[in-house]
């Protein structure tokens, strides 16, 4: 077996008002892997990624690229994992679009000439070059989308974590976006609803309910199993 990027073993987390939100998880994510965290609003999935870079810290082992996620190893541990929100606003707050991509390596100690390098490689790379200059309030939804992921292209990681990446994204926009994580090296984590979008560029599925995983496997058969195969027979909706 190939060294996982991500291993995770028996975590469990409560928030301090009492709520438990993961009850014995254990993951593993390969090198490669694209895979989707399906289940309902609450079943644990975003608690879950929070861990993976220290946001939350819980009882359990959180192993990420050999490093574990500990007080002593965050830094090392959020340059090999980027996070891209739901939200893509709440990541981009410089006034040009190629300095919120720099932001990230300037941060992180990289010299003023190698963070615009990056930070020009990273917009090429998701097809916003010509936006380098913009202020990020100007683009729409789906340009900030890619902006949010260049800034953590910048950083070089070897794992994205999305949530909700098609939040605010039209059909067109989600496409673009499937394409372009399709097209990106990097193992990845998504957390999402949008079972076309899993379907499109995710090879495995885990199905989160009541803070555990519940069910994993191909997301076929675990879209099936639990009957998030979703459409809408209009016959049976007439007012």
């Amino acid at each position: 077996m190939t060294t996982p990027l991500i291993e995770v073993r028996d975590l469990h987390f409560q928030y301090d008002d009492g709520t438990v939100a993961l009850r014995g998880v254990s993951f593993r994510l390969e090198p490669g892997e694209t895979v989707a965290l399906l289940g309902a609003n609450g079943s644990g999935k975003t608690t879950f990624v929070l861990h993976l870079n220290g946001l939350l810290g819980g009882k359990g082992c959180v192993n990420v690229c050999g490093m574990e996620v500990e007080a002593k190893n965050y830094e090392a541990v959020r340059r090999k994992i980027g996070m891209v929100f739901q939200d893509s606003e709440s990541q981009l707050f410089m006034p040009t679009v190629v300095e919120d991509v720099a932001f990230g390596p300037l941060n992180h100690g990289i010299d003023a000439h190698e963070a615009t390098h990056r930070a020009t490689a990273a917009l090429e790379r998701v097809g916003m070059s010509a936006a380098a200059d913009k202020a990020p309030y100007h683009l729409s939804a789906g340009e900030k989308k890619r902006v949010a992921i260049a800034g953590i292209l910048a950083m070089e990681p070897e794992i994205l974590v999305l949530d909700e990446p098609t939040t605010f994204l039209d059909p067109i926009g989600q496409r673009g976006l499937a394409e372009l994580l399709a097209n990106l090296p990097q193992a990845k984590i998504v957390v999402t609803h949008d079972i076309p979008f899993a379907r499109a560029i995710c090879n495995r599925a885990v199905f989160f309910q009541n803070g555990t995983i519940a069910a994993e496997g191909p997301v076929e058969e675990v879209v099936a199993r639990f009957g998030w195969d979703f459409a809408l027979e209009p016959a049976k909706f007439h007012r």
